[in-house]
């Protein structure tokens, strides 16, 4: 029997990595990166390099789920 699986996160848990997305972006930003292009790099590959470490945002990312990451990426944009 195929089932669809079903996937849910808490608000404080969307609050948490919208705050981290935040903040890895603004740290791109300041380092001269295309933030976009930079997480983008990130998602497809889960390479971590694509992110830097100032203001510790490359260990923030990691504390992110890919799937997590893109399931809550796909809900903010199909929900604005």
């Amino acid at each position: 029997m195929d089932r669809t699986m079903t996937f849910s996160l808490g608000k404080d848990r969307e609050k948490e990595i919208r705050e981290i997305l935040l903040t890895v972006y603004k740290a791109l930003e300041e380092k001269g990166y295309n933030p976009t292009n930079q997480l983008v790099g990130y998602i497809l590959s889960e390479d971590p390099t694509y992110i830097t470490t100032h203001n510790n945002a490359r260990n923030l990312i990691r504390r992110i789920d890919r799937d997590t990451l893109l399931q809550t990426l796909v809900k903010y944009y199909m929900t604005k």
